[in-house]
């Protein structure tokens, strides 16, 4: 009886022990991981953004319902931000006619039914009456449906632009700053008549 309770335990602590070993050998195949340049998951965004971009171009609100979910947010380069129906609309009604939007997918982040798309942007647009070209870097995250990847949430992040527009841009959010630091003070720290005098 003894052997029999001796061999039971044996058997007890070695399975828990085994099954561990056997969960930590496959953890790292499901670990995340970034893609080369030349990977089939990097052809396969690159064809979605490349539809994305040419649906903007054109105007089209059902090549953009295809690739953008409905639950979709995106933060422009300006800390905008919209949701799906707003990013049709914008899209739709932009009568700029040489609004342009190139998109070049660098790496893919495979995390099961979610990837995350990370790239570089080169949009043509004009503003205040310029012709402005802004480049900049984009992270995109997609969540795999049943009808295909589509856009959750998307981020640019303007990296360079030509230096008119930065002066424009700088002197529309000096304006602002000042205006802006007009309407808020906190009672007894802020400035009053009573100090300049």
């Amino acid at each position: 009886m003894s052997r029999f309770l001796a061999a039971l335990s044996a058997v007890l602590l070695v399975c828990p022990i085994a099954n561990a070993q056997g969960t930590a050998s496959t953890t790292p195949s499901t670990a995340s991981t970034v893609t080369s340049t030349d990977s089939p998951e990097v052809h396969e965004f690159q064809t979605i953004e490349d539809k994305w971009s040419q649906a903007e171009n054109h105007h089209d609100q059902y090549g953009l319902d295809l690739i953008l979910s409905p639950l979709l947010l995106n933060v422009s380069e300006s800390g905008d931000i919209t949701t799906h129906d707003q990013q049709v609309v914008q899209a739709i009604t932009n009568d700029d006619k040489m609004y342009f939007l190139s998109q070049k997918v660098i790496t893919v982040r495979m995390l099961g039914d979610i990837a995350v798309v990370n790239g570089t942007y080169l949009l043509r647009h004009h503003e205040e009456e310029k012709l402005v070209t802004d480049k900049g870097v984009f992270t995109h995250v997609y969540q795999r449906q049943p009808s295909g990847w589509m856009c959750v949430n998307a981020q640019r992040t303007l990296v360079s632009e030509n230096s008119e527009t930065r002066k424009s841009r700088d002197k529309d959010r000096n304006k602002k700053s000042s205006a802006s630091d007009l309407s808020f003070h906190i009672p007894f720290f802020s400035k009053s008549n009573k100090d300049s005098q």
